[in-house]
Order: structure tokens, then C-alpha cells, then sequence
């Protein structure tokens, strides 16, 4: 197990020349963001360092967090329903005194070319999450009991 933990790290750190397998997560990400899910749609959702899955079907495989400007970057899994292999930026908030919606996400940009591309392109308004992703509210989120 440590052996394919530092191949993974390896790989990572040196490239492999497709960009579409390089996983480039370099921050610590706060555990409340990660777990089982479900959203004010009673959409559910599973949210690991690595995977962010709308279920049934939809996965978006991060390639980027970015904590400190709460996105993150991923690129579509290629069997999703719509936009396979394309990149999408997913924002994310937290909510205080909103119990027990904890957090929201938009999904600000879902069918960019590049990862370059759906990071620099749209950015959600935080300061007005019940229109600020892109004119609809973010989807609220709390913990799957």
C-alpha cells in the first residue's frame, strides 16, 4: 500500500504527460466536505479528495481544490449523461444558522474544454447564494443520516 501511495505522489508530482490522469490536490480539505450527502432537491451525493458524485450517474473526478477560494476543478467523467470529458468548476459555501444545511455548491462552469478554462471562467456569488449561481441558488447540503 505505501509503495502505490508514493507511485500515486510520483506521478503526481512529475506529471504524466495526460493531463486528464494527473491528480494535483495539495491542500488539506476540511472534513465537512466530505462524506455522503443530500441536497434540498433530495438529490444525493458522495464527496471525497478525489470524487465528487452526483448520484446515480454523475461523477466529476477533482483534479484541484482550492480552500482558500472555496471551488473546486474536476474533469467529467467520460460515461456521464451529459458533457463527458469536459471540465467543470464546482463552488462551494459555507451556511451559518442554516441548520441543517451545513454547505451549498454550484456548479459554476460544467462543460469547459480545460481545467484552465473552467477555473478562470465563472465564479459563483457567495454574497448572494439564493441567485448567485448563475441566476439560481446554490444547492444546500447536509450530512446523508
Amino acid at each position: 500500500m505505501q509503495k502505490l501511495a508514493f507511485f500515486i505522489l510520483f506521478l503526481s508530482v512529475i506529471g504524466t504527460g495526460d493531463k486528464k490522469n494527473v491528480h494535483r490536490i495539495d491542500e488539506k480539505i476540511p472534513a465537512m466536505f466530505k462524506g455522503n450527502f443530500v441536497d434540498d432537491y433530495g438529490i444525493r451525493y458522495v464527496v471525497s479528495d478525489t470524487m465528487f458524485m452526483q448520484l446515480p450517474r454523475t461523477k466529476y473526478h477533482i483534479i484541484k481544490w482550492n480552500v482558500k477560494d472555496q471551488y473546486i476543478v474536476a474533469r467529467n467523467d467520460n460515461q456521464n449523461p451529459g458533457e463527458g470529458g469536459l471540465y467543470a468548476r464546482i463552488d462551494y459555501m459555507q451556511f451559518s444558522n442554516m441548520d441543517p444545511w451545513k454547505w451549498g455548491f454550484c456548479l459554476s462552469v460544467y462543460d469547459a474544454k480545460t481545467d484552465q478554462i473552467a477555473e478562470t471562467t465563472a465564479k459563483a456569488d457567495r454574497q448572494n447564494p439564493m441567485k448567485g449561481c448563475n441566476g439560481f441558488p446554490f444547492s444546500r447540503m447536509k450530512r446523508r443520516e
